[in-house]
């Protein structure tokens, strides 16, 4: 019984001894052979050109789905005002500025919880002015316009819902 417990324990002990050898042969990755990981934030800025045609083509599809929402709802001429001014309410407001990493690392930790609150109720506040704006057009609609003004804008929420990076930031 003692040798089968000592040839156990001699097994056992050649057994981490020819791990540990292999993994000392393997050697790490050397940091020049490694992949470059960029951050988000890392990432050099995109090429300025592209950047404003995709904010064109977004800014003429918002308005092609808005052309097209105008002639659903048959907007009469009393109503072109309150079109107007919801239109305008869905134009980008001032887009919260970002801090920098240094900023940031400036910054304790409980001054970055009232940075990012504040950033935080600044789009809420945005957001409250659109929502408030739509409830005042809504209300200028009649019931046959307020149907179709639900059936699309549930077809949107069903669209983007739980969709991230969706904006009307053209």
């Amino acid at each position: 019984m003692k040798s089968l417990q000592r040839h156990l324990l001699v097994a056992g002990l050649v057994g981490s001894l020819g791990m540990a050898a292999v993994a000392q042969s393997q050697t790490a990755p050397t940091p020049a052979t490694q992949a470059p990981q960029q951050t988000v934030r890392e990432r050099p800025p995109a090429d300025a050109a592209r950047a404003e045609q995709r904010r064109d083509r977004m800014k003429q599809k918002i308005e092609r789905k808005l052309g097209k929402l105008k002639q659903e709802l048959k907007i009469t001429s009393a109503q072109e005002p309150a079109w107007n001014a919801w239109t305008g309410a869905l134009q980008p407001g001032a887009k919260p500025q970002r801090p920098g990493r240094e900023e940031l690392a400036a910054l304790s930790t409980p001054e970055r919880i009232d940075r990012l609150r504040a950033t935080r109720a600044q789009r809420m506040a945005e957001m409250d002015r659109r929502l408030d704006a739509t409830k005042s057009f809504y209300a200028t609609l009649d019931a046959e316009q307020k149907k179709v003004f639900d059936a699309e804008s549930l077809r949107f929420a069903k669209r983007h819902h739980g969709k991230r990076g969706f904006s009307h930031r053209g």
